[in-house]
């Protein structure tokens, strides 16, 4: 049986077309049901839908052979895990932002309040730079952390950038480009390699397209 972690949720839809387009057949999938787990006894195939930020977990630990998941994620956990394609879909930015008009140092006497629900993406970004910060880790809005003087800026995705736009929000530093990306168990690769590898190359074969 060949398992597949999919991030619940608009990506997991778009996972599902790229796999569809690859030859596999995820009919069984039913985005607007409340199953969890999709079993294709006949093509061999089990599809998990996972929260996004559990799909490199699954994958790592073997429960799922192969995963689709943002590269925020990745670079988040930096798990112990094969990361074979850029898929292109999920596009998005990892950006600082902060108070449009409002500028915003670091000062020798007091550290730069960094809100986000990517810490390790935080430190990682700001210690590149020499720049001592000190992290507030949220899990809801971290547009709110500037707008009530909980943080000077905030680190998070942001797609069409709306949503900081209406919330006096502006991007002050592009961070890196993200988008989905193709993660494998190492040890599947080994054992599974005949399921896995025709995956991944009619994977690249269409990105070459």
């Amino acid at each position: 049986m060949l398992n597949i972690a999919l991030a619940k949720g608009r990506l997991a839809e778009e996972a599902v077309a790229v796999l569809e387009k690859c030859g596999l057949d995820c009919s069984i999938v039913d985005m607007k049901s409340r199953k969890l787990i999709f079993a294709d006894r006949y093509n061999d195939v089990t599809f998990i839908l996972v929260k996004p930020s559990d799909v490199p977990t699954y994958v790592e630990r073997g429960v799922a052979d192969i995963g689709i998941v943002g590269k925020d994620t990745l670079m988040e956990q930096n798990l112990d895990l094969y990361e074979m394609l850029d898929l292109g879909i999920g596009k998005c930015r990892m950006c600082v932002a902060a108070l449009a008009q409002k500028s915003v140092e670091s000062a020798s006497s007091s550290l730069l309040r960094v809100a986000t629900k990517y810490p390790g993406v935080a430190r990682s970004y700001y210690e590149s730079k020499g720049v001592a910060i000190d992290v507030i880790k949220l899990n809801g809005s971290v547009e709110l952390g500037p707008l009530v003087g909980l943080s000077d800026v905030i680190v998070d995705l942001v797609q069409s950038g709306g949503t900081l736009s209406e919330n006096g929000l502006e991007v002050t530093e592009v961070i890196c480009e993200i988008s989905a990306r193709l993660i494998v168990n190492k040890v599947s690769l080994k054992t599974k390699t005949a399921r896995i590898t025709p995956i991944i190359s009619a994977m690249r074969a269409r990105l070459e397209e």
